[in-house]
């Protein structure tokens, strides 16, 4: 398992698995993507300018996720992951958001990673508080999204804060290659 830059053409069939259902995108600001073009399209949306920060997870040469990090404001990033269906339950946003997330610490001198979740999305709320991300708190019907106004619980993790993966056992790592 590795996380690449995401390359929306390469990577946009294989993430239509999630981004075209609407299970999986019941959480998201907009309803799932009708065919892969749109789905190929949102994801150059969102890649576009983030090159350096948006990364497809991909298990045997296959793309299963997305994780991207983008700069809200100087120095606070806000960090989100996608996983397809079929490849849910493996932890892989847990296992591949650490890389990414001492990457923006390190190499883009982030000093506050934040995450923006929906409170009823508690796989997500699982992910970011296994990685040590403290909850800090819920904005009340912030996001009108294709299900209508929705709360949003925020978590952040500092640079200073504990990181619960450094020092852990390899096998809880993803080998990553952030080049």
């Amino acid at each position: 398992m590795d996380i690449v830059e995401l390359d929306p053409d390469r990577d946009a069939e294989a993430l239509h698995a999630v981004l075209g259902d609407p299970d999986s995108c019941r959480y998201l600001p907009r309803p799932a993507q009708p065919h892969v073009h749109a789905t190929r399209a949102l994801l150059r949306h969102w890649h576009d300018g983030w090159e350096d920060t948006d990364w497809a997870i991909r298990v045997d040469g296959i793309t299963v996720g997305r994780i991207g990090l983008f700069s809200r404001r100087d120095g606070v990033w806000e960090a989100a992951c996608l996983v397809v269906p079929a490849a849910r339950g493996q932890r892989l946003a847990a296992r591949t958001l650490p890389q990414a997330i001492d990457y923006v610490f390190a190499a883009k001198g982030a000093h506050r990673v934040e995450a923006d979740i929906d409170p009823d999305n508690t796989a997500s709320l699982r992910v970011f508080e296994s990685l040590g991300f403290r909850r800090e708190g819920r904005l009340r019907h912030v996001w009108k999204t294709h299900i209508g106004l929705r709360d949003s619980v925020v978590y952040g993790l500092l640079r200073d804060d504990p990181r619960p993966w450094v020092g852990s056992p390899a096998r809880d790592r993803a080998p990553v290659d952030l080049g």
